[in-house]
């Protein structure tokens, strides 16, 4: 118990890295349409916070992309002949679903699923439910896949229990971990499982938001919680306040953060903040340490100021006891409130000591901070060296994956490149060589 540890697991930015503006509710990604973008850069600078976090101590994973443009689900839709002709015609038919269907976002791993720690659950393994991610097309796609790169990642059924996605409709809409966060005192020990919703489906009385949608809800987050088998004295839900939902802040993640025992958050984030507080304590009970509550006012920093720095998409991370590290995006440091919040929040008396800055502008411009990138899997030792150790990072892999990119990755991407028969074969050679360096299998339709 003892030696459990939580590992980070980051998506690796994908060829065809875009801004197409595809995510309704998600500002930056709005913001920035029709930009072009540079998958090389955005895949380097993704690497380098893998490596600077290996380099603290950490364990950090890799999660290989998706084959985009996905040309089977092009031909699910309706679309014929070769693979060139079936760009050809997207292109020229429905130009916005070829973006969807090219989209990059599962690098975004926070969305890749939910996980439970073998503390956590009945049976003593790790359980993965992949998100379903039904409220974007360009996200809907992604599940099965991701179970397949999960499984193979996770690949020791005597450690992992890995799950379908739940139904795809919107009653029990799933954003996987962006919504949820786990409490505990030591990674290996059981925890309290966090889950944060947007909506209740069955319930057409209770509060949602009115302008964006409500992504995850209730109901999905109960599901989650009953096929990993957690008890139910160990798990809190928390309504998203819708307000801020409408304002821009499409997943939990993006106004609150938690680890161990603190719970890092905006004052606005909850519906009912007393609420949240008070279940947290009583599913804390009588453990060892106090459980930190880090609210902060809106008087310090503005909900808006949240969103444009991505000051609690940030990775929290615990080197020891009570002593925390905070990653965040170099945006935090432009944002004269943000920064001067977080000078005083390492001064002061909480867990959180440092603060880590890095450049994530490629996956910022599309909405997407630290938080986004990674998910979070707590590990015992026996279940650490169950891992598939192909995917973990470290120097050879570093300097093997900067390679891979160079090799395969282009430097600008406009939304019209989409359609270039050239593009697919570039990202599919490009993933057929990476299921090889990661030793993955075939986890991808076309190597089928």
């Amino acid at each position: 118990m003892s030696t459990a540890t939580e590992a980070n697991f980051d998506g690796l930015v994908g060829p065809t890295h875009n801004y197409s503006g595809l995510s309704f509710g998600n500002v930056a990604s709005l913001n920035n349409s029709a930009r072009a973008s540079n998958p090389k850069a955005a895949a380097k600078q993704g690497l380098t916070k893998m490596k600077a976090l290996t380099d603290m101590g950490f364990v950090q994973g890799v999660l290989a992309p998706h084959e985009r443009p996905h040309i089977p689900t092009l031909r699910r839709l309706g679309f014929s002949g070769s693979d060139a002709h079936i760009l050809q015609q997207a292109a020229k038919q429905a130009p916005k679903l070829l973006a969807a269907v090219s989209s990059a976002s599962c690098m975004w791993t926070a969305n890749a699923a939910t996980v439970s720690p073998s503390g956590d659950t009945s049976d003593k393994r790790v359980h993965f439910t992949p998100a379903n991610l039904v409220n974007k097309f360009h996200r809907s796609i992604e599940h099965e896949t991701t179970g397949a790169i999960l499984r193979a990642t996770f690949n020791n059924e005597r450690h992992f229990a890995h799950h379908l996605a739940l139904p795809s409709v919107d009653q029990f809409g799933d954003e996987g971990a962006a919504n949820h966060t786990r409490f505990c005192d030591g990674y290996g020990e059981q925890g309290v499982e966090f889950f944060v919703y947007g909506m209740e489906a069955f319930n057409n009385n209770a509060p949602r938001p009115t302008k964006f949608p409500a992504r995850h809800t209730l109901e999905a987050s109960q599901a989650v919680a009953r096929r990993h088998g957690l008890s139910p004295d160990q798990v809190v839900y928390a309504q998203q306040n819708p307000a801020v939902i409408d304002a821009g802040v499409f997943h939990n993640d993006v106004i609150a953060v938690g680890n161990r025992n603190a719970h890092f958050y905006h004052q606005e984030a909850f519906l009912d903040t007393a609420k949240m507080r008070d279940d947290l304590l009583a599913a804390w009970g009588d453990r060892d340490s106090t459980l930190h509550f880090i609210g902060v006012p809106s008087a310090d920093v503005s909900v808006q100021d949240s969103i444009q720095s991505y000051l609690f998409n940030s990775q929290l991370l615990s080197r020891g006891d009570n002593d925390m590290i905070l990653v965040v995006p170099g945006e935090c440091e432009n944002n004269p409130a943000v920064w001067a919040y977080l000078n005083s929040l390492i001064a002061g008396n909480s867990p959180i000591n440092e603060v880590k800055v890095f450049d994530l502008k490629q996956s910022m411009s599309n909405g997407g901070g630290p938080a986004c990138l990674r998910l979070r899997v707590a590990l015992t030792e026996a279940e650490r060296q169950a891992i598939n150790p192909s995917t973990l990072m470290n120097d050879a892999l570093f300097e093997r994956l900067n390679h891979w990119v160079d090799k395969h990755y282009r430097d600008e991407l406009h939304e019209k490149d989409l359609a270039d028969p050239m593009l697919l074969i570039e990202s599919r050679n490009a993933l057929d060589e990476l299921t090889r360096i990661l030793n993955l299998g075939n986890v991808y339709e076309f190597q089928r």
